[in-house]
């Protein structure tokens, strides 16, 4: 491979923070409202996109999925649901589907009231490490490149992209082949008779339809690796939002590939509007509203940390004594590496625990990284653990713990990983958060 030297130079210090969120997902989302709320008057969210909510707003995802319960997600869905931008028949109706462009400015709402900071439009390209401690990151933007420093610096990029520029030690994917779950461009529909409309929420559902039974009719005449059918109702008139398009052997870390994802997104996004005209009721008008301004990656790196979580911990539903996310429940949603539907080791219907779990403080601290905390779907986990914890809902609550650990840190000028979890559990308590 050929190569460029680029000469040094010297940048600026745009901003001083005492906790600098990377990443405006769920999971930053959660996390700069956990350390404003927790007396932080210096937090500063960072997000390379044009809006904030990740995967959730920019990413079009249907709905909040889960058995989850957390009080800042009640609160962000209540605020949802009071926004004039959702029509006056659905105002005052928090549910789990999602109004992307009204979510976008209820979370704005919400960090703005809290005091956070946001910087859109600013892409992380560096980490700023001294004596293997994260003293903040490198930003290229309209501004040029600039440099962020921070007492406490969260990675909630999903892809942990800070904490590989710092040398975070990591595992792609999954274990043994480092293969990754597929990744997904979501689109809405407008023109369904939304009264008649399907709306099959899992890959085991299966509904009749004239012409046979809807998933086997998506396996017969999409084209692979597309071929499940999920359809989900809006807030909306006349719109379902549709999880369809589906791209294998997709490394989310490189930008060439998600081009190439997009693209073949984007040809199956015409092959599934014609299926669904043709064969499922509601839906023979229906046409393309939108969609996604990013791509949906379910899964990159899995960061090595104090303690690993695990399909044990889920199932077993473990109560963990330095607990930061509470009353988590999800499936094994893992969505097949090799095509359409369910992995051979997901488990959706068929999934069983023996109640909700909690996610420990130590999985968010990197083994020998200081100064930095990890957030949403990048924190240490299992391949079949993470199916389960990278539900937006989840991601959320781990933000929040984290976020409250980071501004507690930073506070008594301390390193994250010197802190004590009772100090978290008691100021989380005070927000609500209950083990």
């Amino acid at each position: 491979m050929k190569t460029y030297t680029e000469p040094s130079r010297t940048i600026p210090v745009a901003a001083e923070a005492d906790v600098l969120v990377c990443g405006a997902g769920p999971a930053g989302i959660g996390a700069a409202l956990g350390a404003a709320r927790a007396g932080c008057g210096n937090v500063l969210l960072v997000e390379a996109g044009n809006a904030v909510g990740g995967v959730s707003t920019s990413g079009m995802m249907s709905h909040w999925t889960g058995q989850t319960e957390s009080p800042l997600l009640a609160e962000i869905s209540a605020a949802q649901a009071g926004s004039v931008l959702l029509p006056e028949s659905e105002r005052g109706k928090p549910d789990n589907a999602i109004c992307h462009e009204a979510l976008k400015n209820a979370y704005l709402r919400l960090l703005d009231e809290a005091g956070v900071k946001v910087r859109l439009y600013t892409q992380v390209v560096d980490a700023i490490v001294e004596g293997g401690r994260v003293r903040g990151v490198v930003t290229e933007s309209k501004s040029g490149r600039e440099a962020l420093t921070a007492k406490v610096v969260i990675d909630a990029t999903g892809d942990g992209d800070v904490a590989a520029r710092a040398g975070a030690a990591f595992d792609m994917g999954r274990e043994g082949d480092g293969k990754c779950q597929p990744v997904t461009l979501m689109f809405r529909l407008g023109g369904v008779d939304t009264d008649r409309a399907i709306s099959p929420g899992s890959f085991e559902t299966t509904v009749e339809v004239p012409s046979g039974e809807i998933q086997a009719l998506g396996r017969a005449n999409l084209p692979a690796p597309a071929g499940h059918v999920l359809l989900y109702h809006q807030h909306l008139p006349g719109e379902m939002c549709v999880n369809m398009t589906n791209v294998t052997d997709i490394d989310g870390t490189d930008a060439a590939a998600l081009s190439r994802a997009e693209l073949v997104c984007r040809r199956q996004m015409e092959a599934i509007v014609a299926f669904l005209r043709k064969y499922a009721p509601g839906y023979e008008y229906c046409y393309v509203v939108a969609s996604a301004s990013q791509i949906g990656v379910r899964e990159t790196r899995h960061f090595r940390t104090l303690h690993t979580m695990t399909e044990e911990d889920i199932v077993e539903a473990r109560q963990f004594d330095d607990w930061i996310a509470t009353r988590n429940h999800f499936n094994f949603d893992i969505h097949n590496t090799k095509g359409a539907g369910l992995d051979a080791n997901g488990a959706q219907q068929k999934f069983r625990a023996k109640g909700k779990y909690t996610i420990p403080y130590r999985s968010c601290v990197p083994e020998s990284l200081d100064g930095l905390l990890l957030a949403g779907r990048c924190i240490g986990g299992t391949h079949k653990a993470h199916s389960n914890f990278r539900a937006m809902p989840i991601c959320l609550n781990v933000g929040q713990g984290v976020g409250v650990a980071a501004a507690l840190a930073a506070k008594r000028g301390i390193l994250p990983r010197d802190l004590p979890a009772a100090a978290i559990q008691t100021e989380l308590r005070r927000q609500g958060v209950e083990p």
